[in-house]
Parts: C-alpha cells; structure tokens; sequence
C-alpha cells in the first residue's frame, strides 16, 4: 500500500526559507499529479500549490505566488515545496496529496494524503 510521508516542517522565523519533501514510499508519482494543502489551527484546508505528471504545469495558490515553488522529482518518488520569504500567516499543518492523472486545486479530487508537516513562522 503506497503512503505519503512528508517531512521538512519546522520552527522558523520571518523571512526565513524552507523547503518541504513528500516521499511516495510502496509506489511511485509518475503519472500521478500531485499537490500540496495547508491547514492551520481554527481554519479549514485550503490548496496552496499543485503540479502536472510531467512537472512542465503548476498552479499556485495566489497567497503563496512569488514566495512558493512546487516541484518534483519522478525518478526519487519526491515532491517538494520550496517557501521563501516566510509569513507568520504561512504556519499551518502542510499535507502533500496526489491523485492519477489530475491536478488542480479541488481537494475532493485526490485520493491519497499524508499525514503532514507543521511549520510554524514566528514574527
């Protein structure tokens, strides 16, 4: 059975960069498109980024764009997050998801989560 693991979640503070992984272990992400979530005390998960099978297309949430890269690495069974420019309001659980062939910023579309990674920004 195929699980996402992500890692990479830390303290850190404002203006710092982080770079969150997420590992397909049991079965790979080729052909599978893939994305990430974030949910943080009190609110609902919302989308942040997603990218194609191929990694050519993303789709980024426009809180996030300009500060936020996906990208992924089919041959490590890896996706990845980079975060620059750290805001307080960025703190949150962050979940990868994936799902065959779709990508996109509908939650109720993927079929595989991991458990998630906490980043807290303090000010």
């Amino acid at each position: 059975q195929a699980q996402l693991v992500e890692s990479g979640g830390r303290l850190v503070q404002t203006g710092d960069s982080l770079r969150l992984s997420c590992v397909r272990s049991g079965g790979g992400i080729s052909g599978r498109g893939m994305a990430w979530f974030r949910q943080a005390p009190g609110q609902e998960r919302e989308f942040v980024a997603a990218i194609s099978t191929s990694g050519k297309d993303t789709e980024i949430d426009d809180s996030v764009k300009g500060r936020f890269t996906i990208s992924r690495d089919n041959a490590k069974n890896t996706l990845y997050l980079q975060m620059n420019n750290l805001k307080p309001e960025d703190s949150a659980i962050y979940y990868c998801a994936s799902r065959p062939g779709y990508y996109g910023p509908d939650e109720i579309d993927y079929d595989d989560w991991g458990k998630g990674t906490l980043v807290t920004v303090s000010s």
